[in-house]
């Protein structure tokens, strides 16, 4: 019985002590490693809504909503062929959309991976991009640089 009493508080010290060395450990790599987020502006779920607007877009095939969302100086700079092209698609699987950053006021770059299936042999691709988001007037967000 004493025995087993013994061990029952040296496994209690043992647990105690393994929490407290976890304890110090996360406290100690937690302060020297916390990024503090800076608060986010108005305009950011707004350009992050519109980054995933067009990548919803583009994961129907629906050319038409998705051009809409465009400015003009993205659709010239991508050409009418690309960006149809962009739209057709014909094996979008995903996507997904990172931390976005502000470039300057009323712009966002979010980074984006595009999943779809290889032509040839069916297997997953990820192509790895970025997406630009501008206030074009009246809390009005438009993507200004296609994937």
């Amino acid at each position: 019985m004493r025995l087993v009493q013994t061990l029952k508080t040296v496994m209690r010290v043992r647990l105690c002590t393994s929490f407290l060395i976890l304890l110090s450990l996360f406290t100690a790599s937690g302060s020297a490693g916390v990024r503090h987020t800076p608060a986010l502006d108005a305009g950011y779920a707004s350009a992050l809504a519109a980054a995933d607007h067009l990548l919803q877009d583009w994961q129907s095939g629906d050319a038409e909503n998705g051009m809409a969302v465009l400015t003009s100086h993205a659709k010239e700079t991508a050409g009418t062929e690309a960006v149809e092209k962009f739209f057709s698609n014909s094996s979008p699987v995903a996507y997904e959309i990172g931390h976005g950053k502000l470039l300057k006021h009323d712009r966002y770059e979010f980074p984006v991976v595009l999943v779809s299936h290889a032509s040839k042999n069916n297997r997953l691709r990820r192509q790895f991009s970025s997406i630009i988001v501008l206030n074009t007037g009246s809390d009005d967000w438009a993507v200004d640089k296609l994937p």
